[in-house]
């Protein structure tokens, strides 16, 4: 009797088990499908407050106006097909004003060379610390077909198609800060490889090629080196580079280690040239 009294209870604790497991089946797709959810979603919010809020530290620019320009070169766009010129509207309605002698280009130096311009932002500015490239730096951004949506996930990159969304982006303003270079302008290059002036980097294939020699007097080459340098300013590359300036450009070059360039940046008092 006691056998045939528990078979029951077994039974039924059999249902409560399966019960258990299909509601807890369910709450963990639910669960998932949040998730996802809240990964794939649209991210327009999101950037668009990040560009403004960037936008805002520059004086003189309506920022609505430029998001607008700059959102209408990518949304409801084949990711891979926004080609430079996309974003001409935002170009214009930056409106960027050139700083004669103080426009500072760089390859393969990011790092080094924003820790030194943060610091000595009255002596020199990457296209980075401009309305062009600040209100984007560091963020990802793309489009989709038959969306009005921005999203910051799953979009292309550089090695997935050439006119992505993101790297367009930084082909036109690069292009925007060179056509703006005038005066003395500077390049901080990378000392610690073979190559400091690499064909294929957008220092060399896009901005090289658009400085004016009617507006540009100087380029002066800061290659930036640690304690045990791989290259100089003998470097053939660079001489590949004097032959790539416009007629009427003056090209110098610098060797100096990351210490000087530090020691340089901390010291309030130090004049610009001083650095090199």
């Amino acid at each position: 009797m006691e056998r045939e009294a528990y078979r029951p209870q077994e039974k039924s604790g059999r249902k409560r088990c399966i019960i258990f497991g299909v509601v807890a089946g369910l709450i963990l797709i639910v669960v998932v499908a949040v998730v996802l959810g809240l990964a794939l979603r649209p991210n327009t919010d999101t950037l668009k407050a990040t560009f403004i809020a960037r936008c805002k530290e520059f004086k003189g620019y309506d920022c609505e106006k430029l998001w607008g320009a700059f959102e209408q070169a990518y949304v409801g766009r084949d990711p891979c097909a926004v080609p430079p010129e996309a974003y001409d509207p935002f170009i214009a309605a930056a409106d960027f004003k050139p700083a004669c002698n103080r426009l500072m280009f760089w390859s393969k130096t990011k790092d080094v060379v924003h820790d030194f311009t943060e610091k000595k932002r009255d002596c020199f500015l990457t296209v980075e610390d401009t309305v062009l490239g600040s209100v984007l730096n560091g963020l990802t951004w793309c489009g989709k077909e038959g969306s009005t949506e921005t999203f910051t996930t799953d979009c292309p990159g550089w090695r997935d198609c050439v006119n992505n969304t993101v790297g367009s982006f930084w082909n036109r303003v690069s292009a925007a800060f060179a056509d703006a270079a005038c005066g003395d302008v500077t390049a901080m290059l990378n000392g610690d490889i073979d190559t400091p002036f690499n064909p294929t980097s957008i220092f060399a294939t896009i901005e090289v090629k658009r400085f004016d020699s009617s507006k540009v007097k100087s380029l002066t080459v800061v290659l930036v080196t640690k304690k045990s340098a791989v290259t100089n300013c003998t470097n053939a590359s660079l001489e590949d580079l004097q032959r790539e300036l416009k007629q009427g450009i003056t090209y110098n070059c610098k060797d100096v280690t990351e210490v000087q360039l530090q020691e340089c940046s901390s010291n309030p008092e130090r004049p610009c040239g001083a650095c090199w």
